[in-house]
């Protein structure tokens, strides 16, 4: 992956995991189980991550993503997902 996509991809994270209340927000205004709160604000996140990453390929390589980048993308994902898991957590406290 590009290093400057790459930066701007752990950027997004960094962002996304400072503003979860405006995750929490969304998850609030919907009548779910609590449950289906935790899948939902996750999908959220991700989604965010994923739009974000979409975005900067092609505002960056003025392209769409390669698989090989999106495999990239995706290993970042779970290398993050412990810290996004633990900070949605810290939400609901």
């Amino acid at each position: 992956m590009d290093e400057k996509l790459r930066e701007i991809v752990n950027q997004k994270i960094r962002e996304a995991l400072s503003n979860m209340d405006e995750i929490q927000d969304i998850v609030k205004s919907l009548d779910k189980s609590s449950s289906e709160n935790d899948i939902f604000s996750y999908g959220l996140v991700v989604g965010r991550l994923y739009n974000s990453f979409y975005y900067q390929c092609r505002r960056i390589l003025k392209r769409n993503p390669t698989k090989k980048e999106f495999s990239e993308f995706l290993k970042i994902i779970k290398l993050k997902e412990k810290e996004i898991l633990e900070k949605l957590d810290l939400c609901r406290k």
